[in-house]
């Protein structure tokens, strides 16, 4: 009987350590006590709600103590709780599952221990093991939190070792070009963009996924930079102004892109000025025989007082620039446009399947780094042909007689309102599903409010996710007076799928922009 208790609570034990490690790493464990944050922002779903009934086991096991009792009402709460926790992650949609690396494991051994001393404990004290097993189960959160603080020495040990591996792999390759890319957002776009058109003369390499921080760097330089590899890009995320800094003292990279300076994490920077400066610290980490590719139609770069002397090759549309394109050209196949170079008197027709003007940012800039790498206009033409979308950023997909504008990897003022361009272009029905921009901080209501306007200007259809996260969204929209008929709210993006086929024309276009990151469901 006991055994299937025991058996029971680690079920459910389970699926609430797993949540909790996913959390942490999310939250780049803790880092800026970012996961601590969470835990606040979240307390009511995570210690009460359902888990209130682990409370009420403690109380009843300190005040009642009746053994019989005891074991029938700790089989039935943490069975109840189980089949929660299972049906939760049954239907829970993951954006970025965990992923088991050396740290978690390193992580869960270091729980395990805790749990187990303080079970050793209470039969020394003779505490009411059951009483233990529930307050570590509800407190579980608290105690991953804990493991990370015990194991931070040791985690430090492991990335020093890493470190120095990392950096004798990069010393013993004197020819390699590194490239780092930032920015507010664009970075990963940018990032494969670049990748695939340097591919056409060089043996390029990049690092995988959004691996773009100091672990991230020191990963794909140990695991996957080899001696055959001509060129290193690295992207290269930041929170806090120094982190991009660190990042560049890693790789010392002598060629920049910087993508577009916007508010995406203006709630963790503290302020546009912020932003700019830590954004900066790639083009100023740059050596004096560097390279720069910086985007004149952005006035924070144009503006910006540049701390170094390096080559910049502008980028730009509306403005003055090294490589601009015009004649720009979007359709449901893709887009094209005519590249001018300065100096030259000539107009280069270039044609790719991606959509918007971000991405024409994006391959300006591979275009501006590959001429500088001595990759010629035909080739180049022809690697910009065949680039592929990439996924969950302005991807264009069709699910029988429906096209799907996949813009959900994230959400950001710029990028939400030339996904609606794009949408604005496409003919017949155009329909939404957001669920809003997030980690803008103090102007994020002002921005989903001008983004429910924007929104109003251009569909035909409005599907909400969450009432209370897009109450600024129907703001905009009743500004505009859109109709309240055509306003859908739903608490789960899933749902939206079949009331799009309800909702469907003749051609119908559906925008996702955005879904919201695993810490903010």
């Amino acid at each position: 009987m006991e055994i299937l208790l025991i058996i029971i609570w680690l079920f459910y034990l389970y699926f609430r350590t797993k949540k909790s490690l996913h959390m942490l790493q999310q939250n780049l464990y803790d880092d800026d006590h970012r996961y601590l944050k969470w835990i606040k922002k979240n307390f009511d779903k995570i210690m009460l709600g359902a888990e209130i009934l682990q409370l009420f086991l403690i109380f009843f096991i300190l005040f009642i103590k009746k053994s019989n009792y005891i074991l029938i009402l700790f089989g039935i709460i943490y069975f109840l709780l189980f089949i929660r926790s299972f049906g939760i992650s049954h239907k829970e949609v993951v954006k970025k599952p965990l992923v088991v690396t050396a740290r978690i494991k390193r992580l869960l051994c270091t729980i395990t221990l805790i749990y187990l001393i303080m079970i050793y404990f209470s039969y020394k004290l003779n505490i009411n093991v059951y009483l233990v097993l529930a307050i570590l189960a509800y407190f579980q959160y608290f105690i991953a939190l804990l493991a990370v603080k015990v194991n931070k020495p040791v985690e430090k040990c492991v990335f020093l070792k890493f470190k120095r591996m990392a950096l004798k792999k990069l010393n013993s390759m004197n020819n390699l070009k590194v490239v780092g890319i930032t920015g507010s957002y664009g970075k990963t776009s940018s990032k494969n963009i670049l990748n695939e058109i340097l591919n056409v003369k060089y043996n390029s390499i990049t690092t995988p996924k959004n691996l773009n921080t100091p672990y991230g760097l020191i990963i794909t330089i140990n695991n996957h930079l080899d001696k055959f590899d001509n060129v290193f890009i690295a992207e290269m995320g930041a929170y806090k102004i120094g982190e991009i800094k660190e990042l560049c003292d890693l790789v010392k990279p002598k060629y920049g892109i910087l993508t577009r300076i916007g508010k995406a994490h203006m709630e963790l920077f503290g302020s546009q000025e912020n932003i700019q400066k830590g954004k900066f610290e790639l083009i100023e980490s740059l050596p004096s025989d560097g390279v720069a590719v910086l985007n004149s139609d952005d006035p924070l770069q144009v503006n910006y007082n540049l701390k170094n002397k390096v080559k910049v090759l502008w980028i730009g549309i509306d403005n003055d620039a090294d490589f601009k394109a015009s004649n720009i050209n979007v359709s449901n196949i893709g887009t094209t446009f005519d590249l001018i170079i300065k100096g030259d008197k000539n107009k280069y027709k270039f044609e790719t399947k991606l959509l918007g003007y971000a991405n024409i940012y994006n391959i300006l800039a591979a275009i501006a780094l590959g001429y500088e790498f001595g990759i010629n206009i035909n080739q180049l033409q022809s690697a910009v042909k065949s680039v592929k979308p990439i996924e969950h950023r302005l991807e264009l997909k069709k699910n029988g007689d429906i096209y799907y504008i996949d813009d959900a990897y994230n959400s950001n003022p710029v990028g939400s309102k030339m996904a609606l361009d794009v949408l604005n272009l496409m003919p017949g029905k155009k329909i939404i599903v957001t669920p809003g921009m997030i980690e803008l901080g103090s102007i994020e209501d002002e921005e989903n409010t001008i983004f429910g306007e924007n929104i109003a200007d251009v569909c035909d259809e409005v599907i909400l996710i969450g009432d209370k996260q897009t109450k600024a969204i129907q703001k905009g929209l009743k500004n505009k007076k859109y109709d309240e008929k055509h306003i859908y709210i739903l608490e789960d993006v899933i749902d939206a799928f079949d009331l799009i086929k309800k909702l469907k024309g003749k051609d119908t276009y559906v925008l996702l922009e955005n879904d919201l990151p695993d810490v903010f469901k």
